[in-house]
């Protein structure tokens, strides 16, 4: 190649490309024979391409070699591409969480049925482990658990509808609210009156959630905000904004919960 390009810069330029073309990562991903968790990773430079899927992004996206490695390849693609407007080019696949209260308040119920009896567990850390849940399980299987929706505060991730679940299970009996001293500091706890319904969680629900509360059940709240702040959906995330579940595909080695293999395919 007559000029080396970072994978940053390969990404961005796969990635207008496609939007150029009208296409989704999911169309492409299915094209080029990839998961399209692959192709995000790729698009943000976070993974590289090897010959044979450049050779299938090249014949996708119809680029040669050495127009894709010319300095001004964007400009003159992005010129050159016939005018399309937001409303006619397909949607991307994005997680636009809708949330399941109900469900969200069982799963809350099953973490405090296995954590409530322990010290560390007050607010903050009931947080954390729901945002995990919530995220690994998205990065996983593509398809939300709660449909919760966090924000990204200065001490982590918090789910806004937490006020009203917490709300509605005390008004129904279904939890107790106490509060107790932990590291000299008053927290806010909840106790568990009722159990939570199994039979409404999947197998691989459940799985994930037990694997959060494994991991991370006995960790201080120091401990699991600290973890929380370096989970890259969280720390990309603008201050005060909600965070946005498509990140769980950026994740990296300790935090990706999920393999992905370079011939995966997409569907």
């Amino acid at each position: 190649m007559e000029r080396e390009l970072t994978q940053k810069q390969i990404g961005e330029r796969i990635a207008a490309l496609r939007k150029t073309k009208g296409l989704t990562q999911e169309n492409l991903a299915k094209t080029i024979q990839l998961s399209r968790p692959s192709l995000v990773q790729i698009e943000l430079g976070r993974r590289g391409i090897d010959l044979l899927e450049f050779y299938r992004l090249s014949l996708a996206l119809e680029f040669s070699l050495d127009d894709f490695i010319s300095p001004n390849f964007l400009a003159n693609k992005l010129a050159g591409a016939t005018a399309v407007s937001k409303a006619e080019l397909p949607e991307e696949r994005i997680s636009t969480p809708v949330l399941d209260l109900s469900k969200f308040k069982n799963i809350l119920l099953y973490i405090l049925e296995r954590c409530a009896g322990k010290p560390n567990v007050g607010e903050p850390v009931l947080y954390k482990l729901l945002y995990f849940c919530d995220f690994n399980y998205y990065e996983l299987y593509e398809e939300h658990l709660t449909g919760a929706t966090y924000r990204k505060l200065p001490y982590g991730p918090l789910p806004q509808c937490f006020e009203k679940a917490i709300n509605q299970m005390l008004e129904g009996k279904q939890i107790q609210r106490i509060k107790t001293k932990y590291y000299n500091k008053i927290q806010i706890r909840y106790i568990p009156l009722i159990k939570a319904d199994l039979a409404g969680l999947k197998a691989i629900e459940k799985e994930v959630i037990d694997n959060v509360i494994s991991q991370m059940g006995d960790w201080t709240t120091t401990t699991i905000s600290e973890y929380s702040h370096k989970d890259l959906p969280w720390e990309v995330a603008d201050d005060g904004k909600d965070i946005s579940y498509e990140l769980a595909f950026y994740r990296e080695s300790p935090y990706s919960v999920r393999v992905y293999d370079e011939d995966q395919s997409a569907g």
